[in-house]
């Protein structure tokens, strides 16, 4: 398990995205059994594979569509309280994941549109800053787990909700602190190791704290603060492996 941790930590993201597909058979075969549970695919297992940089978080990661516990709190937010999945609507993902990016392009419903600078899944290569949408043009639009890797990321918030129809929504997921009231950015820490330890990851930007739905609330969003894990048991959450505490920042455009 120490070394598969390693490659998914070490190895470029496009090059495990294409490494994956031969992989994860041989994965979800090793760890099946009946304790854990991917609700994104329904597939049980004994245990799911550690994941993260520094020290890995245990038991986190499906060997059977690589989601971590944000994916998998999403989907079940995704399959029970929305018609995203039986409403025509047009979408746009940012940086798609790969545990949906299969499942929403197979959506009869979706027209489902992907972007990133770098990954093998993006339909349109993009910066996030700029894209090269016209305005008011997608229903719903995902950004998880993006902003904290930007600079600017004022001016990407400025895009997410210029090229979002009125009346539309998104989920725009980061990494937060949620017992830090103020985003913590420092710029004069360069050193990839030092970065990882402060900022979680060596090409974060920032730790966003609470004050992060405020920032989408003056960019123009409706901000719901969504705590839906606390739909379920504690005997769920454990089952699949969500994060008790976790917020979803349900972002509307009126």
């Amino acid at each position: 398990m120490a070394i598969i941790t390693t490659i998914l930590n070490k190895v470029p993201r496009p090059w495990l995205i294409k490494m994956s597909y031969w992989v994860r058979p041989f994965l979800a075969f090793y760890l099946r059994g009946k304790k854990y549970q991917d609700p994104i695919d329904g597939k049980t297992f004994r245990k799911f594979l550690p994941y993260g940089y520094g020290k890995a978080r245990p038991n986190v990661l499906s060997p059977s569509t690589l989601s971590l516990e944000r994916h998998r709190l999403l989907w079940l937010y995704l399959t029970r309280e929305t018609d995203f999945f039986t409403r025509e609507l047009k979408v746009l993902h940012v940086a798609p994941e790969q545990a949906f990016y299969k499942r929403f392009k197979k959506q009869p419903n979706l027209n489902y549109l992907t972007t990133d600078l770098y990954s093998p899944l993006a339909d349109v290569k993009a910066d996030l800053c700029a894209l090269p949408f016209e305005d008011e043009c997608f229903d719903v639009i995902f950004c998880n787990h993006v902003l904290e890797h930007i600079q600017d990321d004022t001016q990407a918030m400025k895009e997410l909700y210029r090229v979002m129809k009125k009346g539309g929504w998104g989920i725009f997921q980061v990494p937060q602190d949620y017992h830090r009231a103020i985003t913590f950015e420092d710029n004069t820490i360069t050193d990839p190791k030092e970065r990882t330890r402060i900022f979680g990851q060596y090409d974060h930007v920032r730790v966003y704290g609470l004050d992060y739905f405020d920032k989408l609330r003056s960019i123009g969003f409706e901000v719901e603060e969504l705590q839906y894990a606390s739909h379920f048991t504690a005997e769920e959450i454990e089952r699949y492996r969500i994060v008790a505490e976790e917020i979803i920042p349900l972002c509307k455009k009126k």
